[in-house]
């Protein structure tokens, strides 16, 4: 796992933009956010583990297969870009993890007769709805 992580930042590319919010005057005029690009498939992944991994990145993966993060929710480059990093490993770590096999409910012969009387209780009922007839 931590192998996967140290070459994802191995293969990331940072720039830096300006950013909204807090920050005053400074906001203005240093460019404090990060915008980190990754190419997924040089990372090589196992295509289970690809499609959890575009699932969880939603609308930050380009069409191209480049993962696009923006982080500016400090007033730093430095915290920014360690952000961005934190959540790149974040991800990576949730595509890795399997998901968990849905036990199938089992229905006993009681819970089932009493599904179906609920079944045709509801249905006589809306049977009885329903146009009038004066025959």
């Amino acid at each position: 796992m931590a192998d996967l992580i140290d070459r994802a930042l191995a293969l990331v590319s940072e720039s830096f933009i300006a950013a909204a919010g807090p920050g005053g005057q400074n906001v203005n005029k240093v460019a404090t956010a990060v915008q980190l690009r990754l190419d997924v498939y040089a990372l090589r992944l196992k295509p289970e583990v690809f499609h959890r991994f575009r699932q969880l990145a939603g609308s930050r993966m380009t069409a191209k297969g480049e993962l696009v993060l923006t982080a500016r929710r400090f007033r730093t480059q430095e915290a920014n870009r360690a952000d961005a990093r934190e959540r790149l490993a974040e991800l990576l770590t949730e595509a890795q993890k399997l998901p968990e096999k849905r036990a199938k409910s089992r229905l006993n012969r009681v819970g089932k007769t009493e599904r179906l009387a609920g079944k045709k209780r509801r249905g006589a009922i809306k049977a009885g709805r329903g146009r009038v007839s004066f025959d």
